[in-house]
């Protein structure tokens, strides 16, 4: 049987994700942990179609910054591209192959984006 001391609720039906500090809702944290960077710090920039009914994305992984500069990041990158997209889980989805106009913009912002995929 498991020690209970050692776990931590993460998430509750009723109010949604947890701040591992406090235990208190997201919202309502005292402590206001800074959250968790997702990404690895190697900013890969690939072209997907799989799952997207044959539409084109640009996808950009691993950039290593918090959810709202990465979403400022998105809005830079769509706005260099002309085209729509989102954020979501960490990664950044552009409509459209637009690799080579991401990857450029990405070196002007002082990232170092490699090719990932085909």
């Amino acid at each position: 049987m498991k020690s209970s001391s050692n776990s931590s609720l993460v998430y509750s039906t009723e109010t949604g994700r947890m701040c591992p500090d406090c235990r208190q809702p997201l919202a309502a944290c005292a402590c206001k942990a800074k959250p968790a960077i997702l990404g690895d710090g190697i900013v890969r920039v690939a072209r997907q179609t799989k799952g997207r009914g044959g539409k084109t994305v640009t996808i950009v992984k691993g950039v290593a910054l918090d959810a709202l500069a990465l979403a400022a990041l998105g809005k830079q990158l769509r706005s260099a591209c002309g085209a729509g997209g989102t954020v979501k889980d960490g990664v950044i989805e552009i409509q459209g192959d637009h690799c080579d106009l991401v990857m450029e913009t990405l070196e002007k912002l002082g990232h170092d984006p490699k090719r990932a995929g085909g």
